[in-house]
């Protein structure tokens, strides 16, 4: 006989540690679907990478990037060296992909990498007689004595750069759009202002084999007739340049990443939107920083000049009115004289330095991961 309801309840009831009916089971409520597509979404854990870890990873991409870029360099001064001589005392810019370095013209012929003789009929055909008679090491001409200077510039900039991130987003916010900006700017005047008077002296050292105790009196004499500040000559040209650029890298940058890893729907950034997201950003910023590298590039040598033979320094130097003196000589488009090779230099040093640099905190992270879990 069955039992009503209520009756059927009312037995139970006070079995109820006895018997349990099996009933329709207990709704849970759903979970927050995952937005994977959303670039602000919470992802997995990360895993902190020491400064010293950043560090290694930027020294890494650093030396990387020299050793892909600087021979497209090599290649372009020696076919200018053939079609315009280099007479003693020239000076003539020398990029590893890292920095810009002005070096001078020696004084032993035609002994010096970029006075070798090739008969080059163009760019390939460079590559492959360097390669052919020289041997594939003269790819790297004076490469070693930039490196002294550059890597330790860049280490100073990317690991400032990530550390005064997360200590900003750690204060204002993980969506705070600016701190890019910000990290970038004051990270590049700190490794331009350190590596600046260190430049002045690898230039002058580069023009004349001095000691050590002739160079001490060198910079002594410096600072005792034009003070401390004589030996940071040339900073505001080249803030002018890189710190723009580095505020306009930054922010595209991480801008970029972000958009590409909500387009794949991850979390994390591979090797190819790393190196994208480098290239985009740093030819945007190429472009727009140009003026100021034409600028830049001819203070450097008027400053060259005018220090080798000891004349002083005219007022109309500054960096507004040589600006000024380009656009009225050649007109506005002098400003942005040499686009593309300055686009085929920055584009792809960006891309390896950003995506190696990445790809080493990567795999810190994966080594630190490991260790909390033993």
């Amino acid at each position: 006989m069955q039992l009503a309801p209520s009756a059927r309840s009312t037995r139970l009831r006070g079995h109820s540690h006895l018997l349990r009916l099996p009933g329709p089971p207990a709704l849970q409520p759903f979970p927050p679907p995952v937005k994977n597509m959303d670039p602000e979404a919470e992802g997995p854990p990360i895993i902190k990478v020491t400064p010293l870890q950043q560090m290694l990873a930027s020294c890494t991409g650093a030396i990387l990037t020299s050793l892909m870029v600087t021979p497209f360099d090599v290649v372009k001064i020696r076919l200018q060296a053939q079609n315009n001589p280099f007479p003693k005392g020239k000076c003539f810019l020398y990029s590893n992909g890292l920095m810009d370095h002005l070096c001078v013209c020696e004084e032993e012929g035609n002994k010096a990498w970029y006075k070798k003789p090739g008969r080059f009929q163009g760019t390939l055909d460079a590559f492959l007689k360097i390669i052919r008679n020289e041997g594939i090491k003269s790819l790297w001409s004076g490469l070693p004595p930039t490196l002294v200077m550059a890597v330790p510039a860049t280490v100073i900039y990317f690991t400032c750069y990530d550390q005064l991130t997360a200590l900003l987003r750690s204060k204002l916010g993980e969506s705070e759009s600016h701190i890019p900006i910000v990290a970038g700017i004051v990270a590049r005047l700190g490794a331009v202002t350190v590596i600046s008077p260190l430049e002045l002296i690898r230039t002058k050292m580069q023009s004349k084999k001095f000691s050590y105790e002739e160079l001490h009196q060198f910079v002594s004499k410096k600072v005792s007739e034009d003070g401390w500040i004589s030996l940071w000559r040339g900073w505001a040209p080249t803030v002018l340049r890189d710190v723009p650029f580095s505020a306009m890298y930054w922010y595209n940058y991480e801008v970029l990443k972000k958009w590409l890893c909500a387009k794949s729907g991850l979390y994390e950034p591979t090797f190819m939107i790393n190196f994208t997201s480098g290239a985009l950003s740093g030819s945007f910023a190429a472009v727009v920083t140009l003026p100021f590298d034409v600028v830049k590039t001819q203070k450097q040598t008027q400053l060259w000049i005018y220090d080798s033979r000891k004349i002083s320094m005219p007022l109309q130097m500054s960096t507004w009115a040589i600006m000024k003196n380009i656009v009225a000589k050649n007109g506005f488009s002098g400003l942005f004289t040499g686009l593309i090779p300055r686009l085929i230099k920055i584009a792809p040093a960006c891309a390896v330095m950003i995506s190696t640099y990445e790809f080493g905190k990567s795999f810190f992270q994966k080594q630190n991961a490991r260790r909390q879990q033993y």
